[in-house]
């Protein structure tokens, strides 16, 4: 995802300095070229050495010294970036950059950058909400500059609120996501993820074993692309993806009328979820208690719910509709099958009895049967990797509508 990409990371101050260590870490494994500029008091919480040894570059520090090949580091530096990331980022060099003061060799870098400056700011929780603070982030904000909101917890100060620089695999994140391939804006997805349940009483209810991974990356992976993307989930214990519209239902008969209510306005439906066939015909309004029944048994009878791929699938105008079919026997017959009897522009099936690709693993093994008969086989991948075979699939299809 960053291979070839030149990062400048610029590390302040901070006793969040030591995540930087982590951050510049991750982003070598993610293939980008990093090299770090520290400030000097940023060098009396880490030594140079471990950012010289962790980016494999020399650390910059000093603004004069003796010039390696002859050229001025601050502007070669600028010129050279793709983006400027500072973690953790000071109320002081945020301050300076908004008052246009060059008095370093990271300021000085960055004021002479038409690279992509990210901020992950880190500080005391006052220090945060101060409105001085506040005036120069948003006036940086209206020139341009990126900022990392970060988390709330418990500071190195021992006082509980935000300021908490966000961590390094999220910084991560939102760098890999800042140089995605923005090739869906302008379209609209509509994605189910996760289980649906069924209330017996007011204590129990019947579920499955979705656990919501594979739609939500799904959703991730669209958004990141540029779609607007609505995300109907069931329960699940996840993070929804940032920048989706989320709307979470209990019932498949919630989850059908969700999908209803967007399904005309959308370009593309990925449904995901693994919603209940069938629900109880009656629901009872007290629990059921075990005096309360005759016999050492329970009989509940069932009713069918709406087949929500079958319904939209078959009404259909120009969308296209993508289905799954986790399977644990005839795994390509019953997913054509279905693919042909829910009018689907294709299917993506799943032996769920293999290794690797359960409902709650983070891994997946999966076939893309399309209408006109291709079966892909692909082999055990991370189920970001499935997300984004399926997003290029469906792009194509689009490709090749218009």
């Amino acid at each position: 995802m960053l291979k070839d990409k030149n990062i400048i990371v610029g590390v302040t101050g901070g006793i969040a300095a030591y995540k930087a260590a982590d951050l510049v870490s991750r982003l070598k494994k993610e293939g980008a070229n990093v090299e770090v500029i520290m400030t000097e008091n940023a060098t009396k919480f880490v030594s140079p050495l471990t950012f010289q040894t962790l980016a494999l570059n020399p650390v910059y520090k000093e603004m004069f010294k003796e010039p390696r090949n002859y050229d001025v580091e601050h502007i070669s530096l600028a010129e050279k970036a793709d983006m400027f990331l500072i973690a953790p980022a000071t109320a002081n060099v945020i301050g300076k950059i908004a008052n246009g003061i060059a008095d370093d060799l990271l300021t000085t870098t960055i004021m002479a950058t038409k690279a992509r400056v990210v901020f992950a700011p880190a500080m005391n929780t006052n220090m945060y909400i101060n409105p001085i603070f506040q005036r120069n982030m948003e006036y940086l904000k209206e020139l341009g500059y990126e900022f990392i909101s970060p988390g709330v917890g418990m500071l190195a100060c021992q006082t509980y609120g935000p300021g908490r620089m966000a961590e390094p695999a999220d910084i991560v994140e939102y760098v890999k996501n800042s140089f995605c391939n923005k090739d869906l804006i302008g379209k609209k997805f509509l994605v189910t993820a996760g289980p649906t349940i069924e209330p017996i009483d007011p204590v129990r209810y019947v579920t499955n074993h979705s656990s919501g991974k594979m739609g939500y990356k799904i959703a991730e992976e669209g958004q990141k692309r540029g779609a607007e993307v609505i995300l109907i989930t069931g329960p699940t214990h996840l993070t929804p993806p940032e920048g989706v519209k989320l709307i979470r239902v209990n019932t498949t008969m919630e989850m059908f009328n969700a999908v209803k209510d967007h399904f005309d306005e959308c370009h593309v439906l990925i449904k995901a979820a693994a919603p209940l066939d069938y629900r109880p015909e009656v629901v009872s309004d007290v629990k059921i208690k075990k005096k309360d029944t005759e016999k050492d048994e329970l009989n509940i009878k069932y009713i069918r719910n709406p087949d929500i791929l079958d319904h939209f699938g078959n009404r259909k105008k120009e969308q296209i509709v993508v289905g799954f079919a986790a399977e644990t026997n005839d795994l390509v017959e019953n997913a054509r099958e279905k693919l042909q009897k829910k009018n689907l522009d294709f299917i993506v099936a799943n032996d769920i009895s293999r290794d690797g690709a359960g409902f709650k693993l983070d891994t997946n093994v999966i076939t893309i049967i399309d209408k006109a008969g291709n079966v892909i086989d692909y082999p055990i991948l991370d189920k970001g990797e499935v997300a984004r075979i399926i997003i290029d699939k469906v792009k194509a299809m689009m490709e090749n509508k218009s």
